[in-house]
């Protein structure tokens, strides 16, 4: 890999170079380097930012942050999955959404709708979103994984159990990266069986979501066991819970360094994809470690 130092954008090959099962592509962006995902919610209730882009006109100004920061793709959502969360009306979270969508498609971002409900998917695609992220690997509403086979968009399936209100009741596990892996399996071939390309799939292992504290850290430390499962991986790790416990860190926006240093550890790991808050912070790390980074 003489000269590749030169160029961080294709440090992220040379590292990856001997894992023959990482695609090379996903969503139509090239997998030479890492890709950043930036968080929008248009909720009043997510755990980190809830409430501070309530309208339309605050959201937009927000994505288009996100985009001068370098975000690949913006992720909107509605509907808070944090734990205890409720159910959003689909007419509400499609309410809070849309317009944000349209606008902020129409100036050239890449847009995924984070969405566990088949008719927002299809109002999202329809105005302009790319993508489907989907908390409930398309289980939660049955006609979910129809729209994403006709549509013949790409799609995150995450890992959870239950709801975002029991999830943490279904925190047990006896072996916690082989389950996961089983049934994030599980989830991938129903998906195929609908109709789904396999070059359309990214997995998201579900960082927090029915995993509390270490078991966390565990899944991360197993993550380049996803590999083998042939798809693009997906992190969101942002501000969670357990990086407030390993640096003892209790306000959520007080937690980017850590996120930060927890997507490095990510990528290292074969994550493709990581979801963040700090996309400025995140992109700058991302290009010294790249630089820094060769064998």
């Amino acid at each position: 890999f003489e000269r590749v130092w030169l160029n961080p954008e294709y440090v992220f090959v040379a590292l990856m170079a001997d894992r023959l099962d990482i695609p090379g592509s996903w969503a139509g962006f090239s997998l030479n380097r890492p890709l950043v995902m930036g968080i929008l919610n248009v909720t009043p209730d997510s755990f980190s930012d809830g409430g501070a882009h309530l309208t339309h006109e605050s959201a937009i100004h927000a994505g288009r942050a996100l985009m001068q920061a370098g975000a690949d793709i913006i992720d909107v959502g509605g509907e808070s999955a944090r734990p205890g969360a409720k159910e959003v009306e689909q007419a509400e979270e499609a309410r809070r959404i849309l317009p944000v969508i349209k606008a902020l498609a129409a100036e050239g971002a890449v847009i995924s709708v984070d969405t566990r409900h088949a008719l927002t998917m299809v109002a999202g695609l329809d105005a302009g979103a790319r993508i489907i992220n989907d908390i409930s690997a398309l289980g939660h509403d049955p006609k979910a994984a129809h729209v994403v086979a006709s549509k013949g968009c790409p799609v995150i399936l995450m890992h959870m159990r239950g709801l975002p209100e029991t999830m943490n009741c279904h925190a047990h596990y006896a072996d916690l990266v082989d389950e996961v892996l089983l049934e994030l399996a599980e989830r991938r071939d129903t998906a195929l069986d609908a109709g789904i390309s396999p070059a359309a799939i990214a997995l998201d292992p579900g960082i927090g979501f029915a995993k509390k504290g270490n078991q966390n850290v565990a899944l991360l430390r197993g993550l380049a066991m996803f590999r083998d499962l042939g798809h693009a991986i997906a992190v969101g790790l942002s501000r969670k819970q357990f990086i407030g416990m390993l640096s003892e860190s209790v306000q959520a926006a007080q937690r980017d360094p850590g996120s930060i240093a927890a997507a490095i550890f990510a990528v290292s790991q074969g994550a493709a994809v990581l979801r963040v808050h700090d996309v400025a912070g995140t992109v700058q790390a991302l290009r010294v470690w790249q630089a820094l980074t060769v064998a």
